[in-house]
């Protein structure tokens, strides 16, 4: 069962998932807005290119790691990066960050996802943007964010996993920001932590 996340929503990933889990995937998938009317048949469409980003926090809010475009792996291999994706073309994720839970270090007690649109087009030019997670032991969807109502932002706070209690639980953020990479919304992320 899919729990479709509202911002502020927390959840505990193993109770949802009903097992305890070890690979999880962040999925991002978005559209090109189209056109509207006869004449919008004939324009050429912008690409958009929207960025997944994961940060890897420790307890004192400082940053431990960044999985991104720049970099596709966490210096201890516990995140991945499937690629830039420079146009959202395509059905399903275009860009996914692969967590195995079991290789985080200790030191690092929560993973933030942002998106960030890098071409500048705000989410209002965006179509069936979402963010989802997938447990990778079955392939099954957990949870998803739809980023409808984006608005005249260029990023987006997605979500945080985060260790309580010595399990993993999400808190769909959905905190609307502007800037192009993960560096310049930096400030905007911290209150969540």
């Amino acid at each position: 069962m899919t729990i479709s996340l509202v911002k502020g929503q927390k959840i505990s990933l193993e109770k949802e998932s009903g097992v305890k889990l070890s690979k999880i995937a962040m999925g991002l998938g978005w559209d090109v807005a189209r056109p509207k009317g006869i004449l919008g048949l004939f324009k050429r469409l912008p690409a958009i290119d929207l960025d997944a980003t994961c940060i890897m926090f420790d307890a004192a809010k400082q940053i431990v790691d960044v999985v991104w475009f720049r970099q596709l792996q966490s210096k201890d291999g516990s995140v991945k990066h499937s690629g830039d994706n420079r146009t959202g073309e395509g059905e399903g994720d275009d860009e996914t960050i692969f967590v195995n839970l079991s290789l985080v270090p200790l030191n690092v007690t929560s993973l933030v996802f942002t998106i960030n649109s890098f071409t500048g087009q705000t989410f209002n030019q965006i179509e069936n943007a979402f963010c989802r997670l997938v447990n990778l032991d079955n392939r099954q969807e957990i949870a998803k964010y739809v980023l409808s109502g984006g608005g005249e932002v260029t990023a987006q706070i997605m979500s945080k996993i985060y260790r309580h209690n010595g399990e993993w639980k999400m808190a769909a953020i959905g905190e609307p920001a502007n800037g192009q990479t993960f560096h310049h919304i930096l400030p905007n992320i911290v209150p969540f932590l």
